[in-house]
């Protein structure tokens, strides 16, 4: 049997990342050049420095990714490239690299969708068992996604407002924590208790959306008030009692839309998939749900990674899915199925 292999690019925010990945679930490569250094004195990601270094990254990633897998152009059946949502700079500059390659090499080039990449990150973990219910929980993004089969996409449940990655790195900030916020408000929030007393949007009843701008508010008011009574409170207690509001509606939502929908496998995926917090609260309560397969992926999987976009360019690719050449960033991109 002849082995397929995909190349994948991801630059979709700030990450540059190559994979090189084998028959969709393993990894000969997967360099990753982070620029939180970069972005860090301002408190969140600028897209014009983002996109500066990816240019100035991407080749050097590339010709490392290659090197590492030990391949070369003739062995790659495809290019699978972010093709969006995300930051557009940035975008671009991973499409068009990707394009410049399926053009000079001749070979076939696959548009792949972020969250679908998280989301297959997990099956470099385990084999896809259907239905199966991805929970997305990243800085942009905060999804409930019901798959029947692969390729399959349904939004089931998604947030109305921010995102709870958004929410996390707002009330880091007000907590004058360094960027990204959510590392640090997990880290802080163990060291603290949920005394306070914080909302918890549960929407209508038989919803599967999610809010947290309300919360996000209800910490700074918080602040806010015990400042103008002179009062202190404690950060870590702020931090566990946020981190409890989230996690509290995050799981309790995943666990009913599991059991709405008959699933035999829930997996987690997004950057807020490696907080510890969650990753324990999941496990806690689908111990209680036997019938279920938790998958949660490593913490090198949760963050934005290109062998996660290779992963689910093989099996576009061997559903016949091509892109043109006039494949362009698209930062507003739906997940839909294919």
């Amino acid at each position: 049997m002849k082995h397929q292999i995909i190349l994948g690019i991801e630059t979709s925010c700030d990450e540059t990342a190559v994979a090189i990945v084998r028959n969709g679930n393993e990894i000969l490569s997967n360099v990753v050049a982070s620029q939180i250094e970069s972005h860090k004195r301002f408190g969140g990601v600028v897209p014009e420095i983002a996109s500066r270094h990816h240019v100035e990254q991407l080749t050097i990633v590339l010709e490392e990714a290659m090197k590492e897998a030990n391949v070369t152009y003739e062995d790659i059946n495809a290019i699978a490239v972010t093709e969006g949502p995300g930051l557009v700079g940035a975008l671009l500059i991973g499409v068009n690299a990707a394009k410049a390659l399926a053009f000079a090499h001749n070979i076939p080039l696959v548009g792949v969708h972020h969250i679908a990449g998280h989301i297959y990150a997990n099956r470099f973990i385990t084999e896809f068992q259907f239905p199966l219910l991805a929970l997305v929980v990243s800085g942009g993004h905060t999804e409930l996604v019901l798959m029947k089969d692969h390729g399959d996409f349904e939004v089931i449940g998604e947030t109305r407002d921010d995102a709870a990655g958004e929410a996390y790195d707002k009330v880091a900030r007000t907590l004058s924590l360094p960027y990204p916020g959510g590392p640090h408000i997990d880290k802080l929030a163990h060291e603290g208790s949920p005394v306070l007393d914080l909302p918890r949007a549960w929407l209508e009843p038989d919803s599967y959306d999610f809010s947290f701008s309300g919360l996000k508010s209800a910490v700074i008011n918080t602040l806010h008030n015990a400042k103008q009574r002179g009062e202190d409170i404690k950060p870590e207690d702020l931090a566990a009692s946020f981190q409890e509001s989230v996690i509290d509606v995050l799981v309790t939502k995943t666990v009913k839309a599991a059991q709405d929908f008959a699933v035999v496998q829930v997996v987690l995926a997004g950057g807020v998939a490696a907080n510890k917090g969650l990753r324990a609260r999941l496990e806690e309560s689908f111990k209680e749900l036997p019938d279920v397969e938790l998958t949660i992926p490593p913490l090198s999987l949760c963050t934005d990674n290109a062998a996660m976009i290779a992963a689910v360019g093989s099996v576009a690719f061997e559903k016949g899915v091509r892109s043109e050449l006039s494949l362009n960033g698209n930062p507003g991109l739906m997940l839909k199925s294919f």
